[in-house]
């Protein structure tokens, strides 16, 4: 029963915060202590997040039908290379590859010391405070038809930052997106589709390590919570593009700001220890 109610909680947790901007992984690492369970680890959390990566595809099928179809389409005719969906096929993958370098040189970094709470609560304050300032000083004028190589690839790097827990994926990326000038909806709809590629690849390496290995939580309760997470994703990415469109992003940096320093105080009274462990 103990286990169940794990993956139910930690599954919804996924669900909720993998698509705003305040850091799943964060929140995966923090929480199980609050209560005095163990940290799932990065494994765990990797594939958990497989779930809420199928949410997106299924709800961006048809964005990733035609971005997919007409980049194969680029690569037997020059005409087909003359449409928007021929570029943005190179934009996603050129986008993916720095967190695919970042992630693979920095693994062992990433399974550890990067889940370390000092770290973690750093990085949902300074990150909070960097995209509360995209969120005032961007123009939030272009849309996502108007990306160009050079901002696929600056959005690609500030992605790669969150194999850093506390960063959070769709937040740097939505970051760079507003200071570039991009338009809310258009930020965080590319970020959704730029994580598939890294967020399912990450899952999938990390597969191995599930059966035991760095993985206290056991491969039912994981199945369980990516089955979890999959469907409140789903419904939070239908809710938060309603958002976006006429609302800012400054609760967001608020709750980033008030958690990652209550996590800090903790941390520095002793309340809580800094460094995670995996039994």
């Amino acid at each position: 029963m103990d286990d169940l109610l794990r993956a139910l909680v930690l599954g919804t947790l996924q669900g909720l915060t993998e698509f705003l901007p305040i850091s799943s992984s964060a929140h995966l690492a923090i929480f199980p202590r609050f209560f005095g369970w163990d940290d799932p680890g990065a494994a765990y959390t990797a594939v958990v997040q497989i779930g809420t990566e199928v949410a997106v595809v299924l709800y961006f099928w048809r964005d990733i039908w035609t971005i997919g179809s007409g980049w194969v389409r680029g690569l037997f005719s020059a005409q087909a290379r003359q449409a928007p969906q021929w570029r943005m096929g190179w934009f996603i993958i050129i986008g993916s590859l720095p967190i695919v370098l970042v992630g693979l040189a920095l693994e062992d970094l990433i399974d550890r010391e990067f889940r370390n709470l000092w770290v973690i609560g750093a990085m949902l304050v300074s990150l909070g405070l960097v995209l509360g300032l995209a969120e005032k000083f961007g123009r939030k004028e272009r849309a996502i038809e108007q990306l160009t190589w050079r901002h696929a690839v600056l959005l690609g790097g500030a992605q790669a930052a969150a194999v850093v827990p506390g960063v959070s994926r769709s937040g740097a990326t939505i970051s760079m997106g507003l200071a570039l000038g991009y338009e809310r909806a258009a930020a965080t709809r590319y970020a959704f589709l730029l994580a598939i590629p890294a967020v399912v690849g990450a899952g999938v390496y990390k597969l191995k390590d599930i059966p035991g290995g760095e993985n206290t939580y056991g491969t039912g309760p994981t199945i369980i919570s990516t089955i979890v997470a999959f469907v409140v994703g789903l419904a939070v990415i239908h809710w938060l593009l309603k958002w976006v469109s006429t609302h800012s992003y400054a609760p967001f940096v608020v709750y980033r700001v008030v958690l990652g320093t209550l996590v800090l105080v903790l941390v520095a009274t002793g309340v809580l220890a800094a460094a995670t462990t995996v039994a």
